[in-house]
């Protein structure tokens, strides 16, 4: 292969970042003196943030109402993303490399652009990226290739010299099943994660690891 793009995920993927999303109702309840019951967390994962504002605001009796509620949540994970967002042992290193080797890059995400921003400027990585594209940009989740798609149109090159970054089995299994080549990233928070590998054209545990990912690049 000669690897001329790279589209990569950033929540999960660049950035440590997946336990925002996993604390976020639990967390904000505790900013109003709540005790977040066991197991709500979870429960809150399986509804939109609006049903969960509804069955936070009822459980637990709070005086706001599913907006304000919204707001709250929203503005912790803003929060995070500003203040907080950290990228991966070894990711800047391994996407300098990249730029110097000539390879183009541009970020497929289901988060919210402007907290895409937030968290790439803080982490000093947003020159990399020619393009930042979102899921709600697409009008379409990861459970679709249209993002992938129109990122691929964005770098002008090939599939088959362009690698697809993810670390969640449904969204590399969308994007292996259009024909993309697929490198798997391990994150803790990836339940499936020895189904990941086995999906995945290449498996990356560790960005550090440079010389597993040229040889795979090579033997391509």
């Amino acid at each position: 292969m000669r690897l001329r793009g790279a589209i990569f995920d950033m929540d999960g993927t660049l950035l440590d970042s997946m336990q925002v999303w996993e604390n976020a109702g639990e967390d904000y309840l505790r900013t109003l003196g709540c005790v977040p019951e066991e197991g709500v967390g979870e429960l809150m994962k399986s509804m939109s943030l609006q049903q969960a504002a509804l069955y936070c605001r009822e459980r637990y009796a709070l005086p706001l109402s599913v907006e304000e509620i919204m707001a709250g949540v929203n503005g912790r994970v803003e929060r995070f993303y500003r203040q907080e967002a950290r990228l991966k042992p070894g990711a800047l290193d391994f996407l300098r490399t990249l730029s110097q080797r000539g390879v183009r890059m541009c970020l497929a995400t289901a988060t919210d652009l402007h907290l895409v921003e937030a968290a790439l400027d803080r982490c000093g990585v947003r020159t990399y990226f020619s393009a930042l594209f979102t899921c709600t940009q697409v009008g379409s989740g990861k459970d679709e290739p249209h993002i992938y798609r129109a990122a691929l149109r964005h770098l002008g090159t090939g599939r088959a010299d362009t690698l697809v970054f993810e670390d969640a089995l449904y969204a590399a299994r969308t994007a292996k099943g259009d024909g993309f080549v697929t490198v798997g990233v391990a994150d803790a928070y990836e339940k499936s994660e020895g189904e990941l590998e086995r999906l995945s054209d290449f498996f990356l545990r560790d960005f550090r690891e440079v010389d597993q990912f040229w040889k795979f690049v090579s033997a391509c």
